[in-house]
Formats: structure tokens, C-alpha cells, sequence
């Protein structure tokens, strides 16, 4: 089954990580690309990107046909999706302890960082004649 884990930050930390000291950032990094390569080299990687800033983030609805763009998505949340992987595993069991390992990246020094990672499943898309 497939799930999509989104990765949530705190708006009041969203600017930290820019903020750690050189090599807690590497090891970040290098934490990050070895999860996503146990996933790939699992089968279970579908998926995943990193997102900017919601600064950066527009919302877009139709008026008429035309596109009506809007600054968003909600400027005033506290939280907001980072990042998403999209995998494909066994059990939804299976999921959360991908979810568990991505909560614990590590940050300044080395102390996990209990990121929320939102776990849902995604739906069959029904067949067109339904």
C-alpha cells in the first residue's frame, strides 16, 4: 500500500537549520540522503521532495476559467509541510517506523529532533466509468 509521509516544521524553527553550526547541517544532510537511499534500496521509495519556504507558495483557484493567484497558503499557521516521501510498503506498521526514523534527522550535536511526520494513505483512484 502506499503512503505518503509530509514532513511538518514549526513556523518559529522553519529558519533554525540555516542558523546550526557547519557540520550539524552536513550531518542533516547526510543523514537525509542515506534514509532515501535505504528506502530506494528497500523497493519502498516511490517518491520524495523537499519544498521552499510558504513564502513562496501561492494559491490558485478559477475565476471564470482564468487562474486567480493568491499569496498563500495560510500565513498564519504555525506549521507548515517541509517535505513528503511517497512509498510503497507492506503495512501501514511498516510506515510509521519509516515515519519514526525520518522524526528523528538529527540536528544541532546530533540530538534527534522529533520532526512531525504526518502518515496518511493514499486512495485508489476509482475507474473512469464509475
Amino acid at each position: 500500500m502506499k503512503y505518503m509521509l509530509m514532513m511538518h516544521v514549526n513556523r518559529n524553527d522553519s529558519g533554525g537549520v540555516v542558523d546550526w553550526p557547519a557540520q550539524d547541517i552536513k550531518n542533516h544532510i547526510a543523514f537525509q540522503h542515506e534514509f532515501d537511499r535505504g528506502l530506494r534500496d528497500a523497493g519502498e521509495m516511490v517518491f520524495n521532495a523537499g519544498l521552499t519556504f510558504p513564502d513562496q507558495a501561492r494559491i490558485v483557484r478559477s475565476t471564470d476559467g482564468t487562474p486567480a493567484v493568491t499569496d498563500g497558503p495560510f500565513p498564519e499557521s504555525k506549521e507548515f509541510l517541509i517535505g513528503f516521501w511517497i512509498v510503497d510498503v507492506a503495512s501501514e506498521q511498516r510506515a510509521y517506523e519509516i515515519a519514526a526514523k525520518a522524526s528523528a534527522a538529527p540536528g544541532v550535536g546530533g540530538a534527534p529532533l522529533g520532526i512531525a511526520i504526518e502518515v496518511r494513505p493514499i486512495g485508489e483512484t476509482p475507474p473512469a466509468d464509475a
